[in-house]
């Protein structure tokens, strides 16, 4: 069985202490950012949230795909 996605947003100033081995995301330029810049997400496939993103200290979630298609299309994410 495929596990869901799942999403955590973070603040941007908090990029330097992701570990890019527990996110499906490869590197900080690889990250989507809110219009602002401020916000940045990232996505695994496991069913526990990811150590270094648990440490972090300004997470949002974790959302599942649908929940996170939804925040996308808010005013300050969409282009």
């Amino acid at each position: 069985m495929e596990r869901e996605l799942k999403y955590m947003i973070l603040n941007a100033n908090e990029v330097d202490a992701i570990n890019f081995m527990d996110v499906m995301d490869q590197s900080t330029e690889s990250l989507v950012r809110s219009k602002d810049g401020s916000k940045i997400y990232v996505k695994w496939e496991r069913d526990d949230v990811p150590s270094s993103i648990a440490a972090l200290t300004t997470k949002e979630g974790p959302f599942t795909h649908s929940e996170m298609q939804i925040i996308l299309s808010r005013p300050e994410w969409k282009e």
